[in-house]
């Protein structure tokens, strides 16, 4: 039986694969710095590695004994901290544990990266992340980049807005992106243990812009849609006035968010988790 870490464990994608590698029969050790926190999941772990991934003292054995590490850990699985910086979270967390895994002579590290476009190039958590992709590529280890478009707890913030009231887009509305549901995007990264890909790009099976998915959500819940827009040109022209006196993390989070909303972040499809579905779960268990 192969032995997994999964570093990222309390994120939104860090939950379905410690479930999905249990169900598929791989022991699992997961890293986490509030233990409590996989709870939900508890039962489809075998071993929790109380540590910090930014703290590289606190890691020491963590990979001993382990055959493949999976990491989606990230600004994504960190949103509570907004202390730590970026770099440390999706730079230098995970390169701390890639030192660990080169050290326990770990066979594969599979990492969950970020969608390749042109369009996106220029934005400092591309930036950030690729550091890491080259020190994984140049470390020697078996690897595999895993690129997905986005995740379906990003377009979940669409349905909050629509919960109270308004959903505000910025730009036109009219760019498309085929999110991926967690539970999917699991099996993607568990196929490539055993899979001798070293990058996968994915999405979603359904490709929807974000007009759409406004009107989807209110129709989600019952209600008449109410969508405003935000013309994108003052937020660009205020982004840069700003710079000078913003946090790189609060920067560079308003400068992702806006080239998410004015350019198509398109994958090849996977899946069946539509987000229709996901709203309607969505919705029933936070109530309208």
């Amino acid at each position: 039986m192969q032995k997994v870490l999964i570093a990222g464990a309390t994120g939104y994608l860090g939950k379905f694969l410690v479930q999905e590698c249990k169900k598929r029969g791989y022991w699992v050790r997961t890293l986490a710095r509030n233990p409590h926190k996989l709870d939900p999941v508890r039962n489809s772990v075998d071993e929790i590695f109380a540590g910090e991934a930014t703290k590289p003292e606190t890691l020491r054995g963590l990979c001993d004994g382990i055959d493949v590490i999976v990491s989606s850990l990230g600004v994504a699985s960190s949103r509570t901290n907004e202390t730590i910086p970026l770099d440390d979270i999706d730079y230098g967390g995970n390169s701390n544990i890639l030192k660990e895994a080169l050290s326990a002579q770990v066979k594969k590290f599979i990492y969950v990266a970020f969608i390749k476009t042109p369009a996106f190039e220029h934005l400092e958590i591309t930036h950030i992340k690729e550091r890491f992709v080259k020190e994984l590529r140049d470390s020697g280890i078996e690897y595999c980049v895993i690129r997905p478009t986005a995740f379906f707890s990003d377009m979940g913030e669409i349905l909050k807005q629509a919960k109270q009231g308004t959903v505000y887009l910025l730009g036109s509305g009219k760019y498309r992106s085929n999110a991926i549901h967690g539970a999917d995007l699991a099996k993607v990264c568990v196929d490539a243990i055993e899979s001798q890909e070293m990058e996968i790009a994915v999405g979603g099976p359904e490709i929807v812009s974000y007009q759409e998915a406004g009107e989807l959500a209110f129709k989600i819940l019952g209600k008449q849609p109410r969508i405003r827009k935000i013309p994108s040109w003052p937020i660009v022209i205020l982004l840069k006035v700003l710079r000078p006196f913003l946090s790189r993390r609060k920067y560079t989070l308003i400068q992702f968010l806006l080239a998410a909303f004015t350019n198509d972040a398109i994958a090849p499809q996977y899946g069946s988790y539509t987000l229709e579905k996901f709203y309607r779960e969505e919705a029933e268990q936070g109530g309208q």
